[in-house]
């Protein structure tokens, strides 16, 4: 445990978030996504809920800001506009971190070949389907 941080950031995604490079991706998914057949690599947060993690995630990862869509959430099978309540939570926990950034909802065809070509994806025990999302890492300007 450290201070300050949440204890949902376990060693082994801490070193990952550290370790990801500006433009790198981390895919933060439901129980139900086929996680071990797509991940490069694959950390498991069994037990937590997709929203609470993405939180944790987005309290210590910036977001790219050099590209215009960085944060994305799958849909609903082909509804670019249904929000399921869990995409409710996405966007509001998002808006909280990053006020000024879109979430982007992404097709099962252009989403599953991204968590695939993601650096990382975070499995959790979320029961509600198409709870997934993915985040693109920004950078930590220097200080003024």
């Amino acid at each position: 445990m450290l201070k300050g941080l949440s204890p949902l950031l376990s060693p082994d995604l801490l070193a990952t978030l550290r370790a990801m490079g500006h433009g790198d991706e981390i895919a933060i998914v439901d129980g139900n996504y086929p996680a071990l057949e797509h991940a490069r690599r694959l950390i498991r947060l069994d037990g937590h809920g997709v929203v609470p993690v993405v939180d944790a995630i987005l309290s210590v990862m910036p977001i790219d800001d050099f590209v215009e869509e960085a944060i994305f959430r799958a849909t609903v099978k082909q509804n670019r506009d249904l929000l399921d309540p869990v995409h409710a939570e996405l966007i509001a926990c998002c808006a909280r971190h990053e006020p000024d950034r879109a979430v982007v909802p992404l097709l099962g065809p252009d989403f599953y070949p991204r968590v695939k070509a993601a650096h990382t994806v975070v499995q959790t025990s979320e029961p509600r389907l198409y709870g997934n999302m993915i985040l693109r890492k920004g950078v930590i300007y220097p200080a003024a």
